[in-house]
């Protein structure tokens, strides 16, 4: 198992955001989080790259412990999250913002091959490489946000409610663009309120309620399951 996370309990100040939680990452997979507003799954990634310290549980990512492990080291041992809200550095240009998604990185020759990776997902970035990241659209500075995590190589990549403010059809680019880097062997953990999209490309799905797990199944039991589309399944967007 690349990622397992064992009865994860997280507070702010008295009041448990994580109750609990368990989930599993099988390698090779793309793992979705579904659940409303509020429901702790941002504070579970945030748990995973060490910006949050959980009272009790384990979180075992291959053979390291992660809570031992400094949050600036996370991304060398494979990990990669894109934050929600995107934060890419509005100042500067396409290029700079995807080099430095690299900093970790000493191998010159497979950085400039990642590079081009990227451009061949994000045809669009290859296009406005010296324009500043702030004056890209919404759904622009997504694909940039994913191309420069993806410029550090990670083996698993976590993306925190990718379409949020996104329009519909640019919400399909981006669901279509993440299956094409699970098929390029990379493993994804997706949090998302978009459950209906986020459910039609994972293999395993999980859903989140007040701090605690209350369905596992396979993305498309979860598609099916009547109680899930009467709370999280609203409009339809295609991907």
């Amino acid at each position: 198992m690349m990622l397992k996370i064992d009865d994860l309990v997280v507070s702010y100040g008295g009041i448990e955001a994580l109750r609990g939680v368990s989930i599993e990452v099988e390698e090779g997979k793309i793992v979705t989080l579904v659940g409303a507003n509020g429901a702790g799954k941002s504070t579970m990634l945030r748990s995973i790259v060490g910006l949050v310290k959980p009272k009790s549980g384990k979180i075992q990512y291959l053979d390291s412990d992660l809570m031992l492990i400094k949050p600036q080291n996370i991304v060398k041992h494979g990990i990669t999250l894109v934050p929600e809200g995107r934060r890419i550095f509005g100042d500067l240009t396409v290029i700079e913002n995807l080099k430095l998604g690299a900093f970790s990185r000493k191998d010159e020759k497979e950085i400039k091959e990642d590079m081009e990776w990227v451009y061949t997902l994000f045809p669009r970035l290859k296009e406005r490489i010296w324009q500043q990241g702030g004056t890209l659209s919404g759904g622009e500075q997504q694909m940039l946000a994913i191309g420069r995590a993806l410029m550090s190589r990670p083996k698993l990549l976590m993306m925190d409610e990718p379409s949020l403010g996104l329009a519909p059809l640019i919400i399909k680019d981006v669901f279509n663009i993440i299956k094409e880097i699970n098929k390029q062997g990379v493993t994804i953990l997706l949090i998302e309120q978009n459950a209906n999209a986020a459910l039609k490309i994972a293999h395993i799905g999980y859903v989140i309620e007040t701090g605690r797990i209350t369905i596992k199944g396979s993305g498309k039991d979860l598609l099916c399951n009547d109680a899930i589309k009467k709370a999280y399944l609203g409009e339809s967007v295609k991907v």
